[in-house]
């Protein structure tokens, strides 16, 4: 049986989704501004990988949400 997630694992997932997401637009920006197709091509193909964690990290989020409080916890 799934054991609810605590506060601190919740906090650490939205700090994950947000590194995620810097990593994406860092790679994006590198991937329009690069010269080199090595680089556009590396760039790109983090882009595709930091979109798969972000998945991940949701999936895992959403898995977990029936088993949220439906009150604020004092």
């Amino acid at each position: 049986m799934m054991q609810p997630v605590t506060a601190k694992e919740l906090e650490y997932l939205a700090d994950s989704l947000s590194n995620e997401d810097l990593l994406l637009k860092q790679n994006a920006v590198m991937a329009a501004s690069a010269t080199n197709g090595v680089l556009r091509q590396a760039a790109a193909h983090m882009i595709q990988t930091h979109q798969q964690h972000t998945q991940m990290l949701l999936q895992a989020i959403t898995q977990h949400q029936h088993m949220a409080p439906t009150q604020p916890q004092q």
